[in-house]
């Protein structure tokens, strides 16, 4: 059988997970794209071949099985809702609100309606990451001490989008939060920032920050450390490494190409995947056949709603310790 899957929102991600499911994922297909806005409409029709509706409720009514939350943040919540009240399953891309409360009945509701829900934290997926999480379950270095993930963008997002974005804790340094409690498998208790505008000049103006240090403190004592940029001159930058008390497990970014140039002036290497479509392919890809593997009542290694809620609640802890300039603990949001 194969799963007829309705997107909402036809931008940058929604155009991408719409080419994704078009190409790359086996049981599943693109029935139907709602696309309020015309000119995305007709290039979601152009570049995918497929009927689009302008109303979501039209979506839910056209027979699909899932769908797929790709619009603005502040209709996330109300569409997983939706995607209750219909008895059907739902991916939705992060963060699932901007507002704790408003996320938790999102979660709720699709927890009482018992529909599969995953949050798009792709990143848990990819191969690397994913072998430095099993390799710390295993115990390969001991007892985990200290978490690194580095996060720099090539570039800062679009003007337009900042004031809608939720600032850089929900928006970007969202999936290292996620990424923290991922690897080591348990939850982080404190949250210290400190943080600044230099890369964008319309930041600080929005009561936002490009440039962040998140300091995170585990149940288990342990410590981590986010590193944030929304900008970075020599490409998209990845990386994460824990280092425990029998050594350290590190995963990096893969060049473009696996070629190195070396001559008596030295050593060349390629440069890094340009951002995330290209760097996390395969993870995406991934992400889908999970979700398709959890509604086929399998095991799923897909972040679920109550993984989005955790992530959101760090996010918040983050903002709260920027505008307050102290440490943060989870428990008292």
């Amino acid at each position: 059988m194969t799963l007829r899957v309705g997107l909402i929102g036809y931008g940058r991600i929604g155009a991408m997970h719409a080419g994704l499911l078009t190409r790359f994922v086996d049981g599943a297909e693109l029935a139907a794209v709602c696309e309020p806005i015309p000119e995305a409409a007709r290039r979601a029709e152009a570049e995918m071949g497929v009927r689009t509706v302008e109303d979501e409720v039209a979506l839910f009514e056209s027979g699909i099985d899932a769908v797929a939350i790709c619009s603005s943040t502040p209709t996330h919540a109300r569409y997983i809702k939706m995607a209750a009240g219909a008895g059907i399953a739902a991916f939705c891309e992060k963060p699932i609100s901007l507002d704790l409360a408003e996320a938790a009945e999102a979660v709720e509701a699709a927890e009482s309606a018992g529909i599969p829900l995953v949050l798009g934290f792709n990143r848990r997926l990819d191969p690397g990451h994913r072998a430095v999480r099993d390799g710390v379950a295993r115990g390969e270095i001991g007892t985990p001490w200290q978490v690194v993930i580095i996060s720099r963008d090539p570039e800062p997002p679009p003007a337009d989008y900042l004031p809608v974005s939720g600032g850089l804790f929900r928006d970007m340094a969202i999936h290292d939060l996620d990424m923290a409690r991922y690897l080591l498998g348990e939850e982080v208790v404190e949250v210290n920032v400190t943080a600044t505008s230099l890369v964008i000049p319309e930041a600080e103006a929005l009561g936002d920050v490009d440039l962040a240090f998140i300091s995170l403190r585990y149940e288990s004592g342990a410590l981590g450390l986010i590193v944030n940029s929304r900008a970075a001159a020599y490409g998209y930058e990845q990386r994460i490494e824990v280092n425990g008390s029998k050594g350290q497990l590190a995963s990096g970014d893969p060049p473009l190409r696996h070629t190195r140039l070396a001559t008596a002036g030295g050593f060349s290497t390629p440069v890094l995947q340009h951002f995330f479509a290209e760097r996390y392919r395969e993870s995406y890809i991934r992400q889908w056949n999970e979700f398709l593997a959890l509604i086929r009542g399998e095991e799923s290694w897909a972040a679920n709603g109550r993984d989005g809620y955790a992530a959101l609640a760090l996010a918040e802890a983050a903002q709260r310790s920027h505008d307050t300039g102290r440490p943060v603990k989870v428990r008292d949001l």
